[in-house]
């Protein structure tokens, strides 16, 4: 994380011409979560030390505009919504309310490529005016992206990633890819035969591995050009740091738990109530659902069925200001996730002090470590639920056990997962890619090891 960004001052007190750089994030937008989040956020910070020029879809456009971007001088709207919408649609028909992402993926594949040769018939000649094109979403490596090839016959460095994906379903929980409506993802290691997945890797200088699960799954021919830096990061001013926590601050009231994100079967939401349900209805925890989506009317019935209403509440969606709003007063985020690949929200209440209760797998586990959060160990259904429930109990047994973890958390987020320093490694493998670095960066896979404070 030292590189010095370009367009700041160097040691030796000079400033470096700051890099033009055309960045291709389809989804990109700065009001919606999850892969459209990521895209908004790599486009934002990327800006603060280069000159970027961004291509999306064109359904970004108002969002954009809302955020100060004007179209053509900071960005370039791309209309695939002909294409797109009726594979949505389709996606919905043969998934159900879930939304079926291995599915989504694969038959939006047309609709993407259509994307970059709009897009590349608009810019092409425009692009002597670029140091390097970087590829941030589709975040799925299973997207291929001819602009990789043009690129390379002009001479331009293509920057792929964050790549994520491959996380194996739980065996421990057999039904949830029927559940989720992911019978494809049965079929997903084809995705190597899909036309263009060997050129664009090929054609690519450098390759950005988002999740350990994605980095393993990179063939060996290509390993040496691929770079594991974790796909999410916080923004400071998105989350700002809640006031430190002493073990006053749990005297004479219950745990306050934050659940975060989609309702959906795989976010393990009806788990989280059926865990916490004995502390919920004695009063000694309260929980927040902030979210919405298709298991909603389920767990709402769960609720009741628990009888644990008067210490439940749910919010629905809300803007990230509200969220952040919600953190700032909570103990402990109850995130069970059994399948997640990224897991922002990990980060987003770690740099508020907030502990993390999360499964030990996947992206979630990846981003915290045992000295910031309960890593709950991931078994069938009944014993993970008996497994997270204790981790519960222990907290309210005794609250000031979260007092270490909510710092070590504050720090390691701090230190290791803000978009600046995200920024400064990105900047590090542009250098690499563009051949002004001959060593290529890496900062070990995974970051298991916390900073020293």
């Amino acid at each position: 994380m030292t590189a010095s960004p370009a367009g700041t001052s160097t040691q030796d007190g000079s400033t470096a011409q700051r890099m033009k750089i055309l960045v291709l994030a389809e989804s990109c937008n700065p009001e919606w979560f999850s892969a459209p989040l990521i895209g908004w956020s790599y486009y934002e910070a990327l800006s603060r030390v280069a000159d970027v020029h961004l291509v999306t879809r064109v359904r970004n456009r108002a969002a954009l505009e809302r955020h100060g971007l004007k179209e053509g001088r900071d960005y370039t709207a791309i209309d695939t919504e002909f294409l797109f919408k009726p594979m949505e649609r389709l996606v919905h028909l043969i998934s159900g309310p879930n939304k079926g992402w291995a599915i989504l993926m694969g038959l939006s594949i047309p609709s993407y490529l259509l994307f970059e040769r709009i897009a590349w018939r608009r810019l092409k000649p425009r692009m002597h005016q670029f140091d390097l094109v970087h590829r941030i979403t589709p975040v799925s490596p299973t997207v291929p992206s001819p602009f990789a090839q043009w690129c390379r016959k002009l001479g331009i460095p293509f920057v792929l990633g964050p790549l994520n994906g491959g996380l194996a379903w739980p065996k421990e929980f057999p039904d949830l890819r029927k559940q989720e409506g992911e019978w494809l993802s049965y079929f997903r290691s084809l995705f190597r035969c899909v036309p263009g997945y060997r050129a664009t890797r090929d054609a690519a200088s450098a390759i950005i591995a988002g999740g350990e699960s994605a980095y393993r799954e990179i063939p060996k021919r290509w390993k040496n050009k691929t770079i594991y830096i974790p796909e999410n990061a916080i923004d400071p001013q998105r989350f700002p740091p809640s006031p430190k926590r002493t073990a006053q601050d749990y005297a004479n009231r219950p745990i306050r738990a934050v659940f975060l994100r989609r309702l959906v079967p795989y976010k393990a939401c009806d788990i989280l109530l059926e865990a916490a349900a004995e502390l919920l209805r004695e009063g000694r925890m309260t929980l927040t659902i902030i979210g919405s989506g298709p298991e909603e009317e389920r767990l709402r019935k769960l609720v009741a069925q628990l009888a644990i209403g008067s210490a439940v509440t749910f919010t629905g969606e809300l803007p990230h200001q509200r969220v952040a709003e919600h953190l700032v007063g909570a103990d402990i985020l109850t995130f069970p996730s059994i399948h997640e690949f990224g897991g922002a929200v990990v980060l987003e209440a770690m740099t508020m002090g907030v502990v993390p209760v999360i499964a030990d797998y996947g992206g979630p586990a990846e981003l915290a470590s045992p000295q910031c959060a309960f890593l709950v160990p991931l078994k069938e259904r009944a014993p993970y639920i008996a497994a997270y429930k204790a981790a519960l109990h222990g907290i309210v047994a005794d609250p000031t056990c979260l007092l270490p973890l909510s710092d070590n958390g504050r720090y390691r987020a701090e230190h290791l997962f803000t978009w600046p320093q995200k920024v400064a490694q990105i900047v590090s493998v542009y250098e690499w890619a563009m051949g002004k670095k001959s060593q290529r960066p890496d900062w070990g896979m995974p970051f298991r090891d916390d900073p020293a404070p």
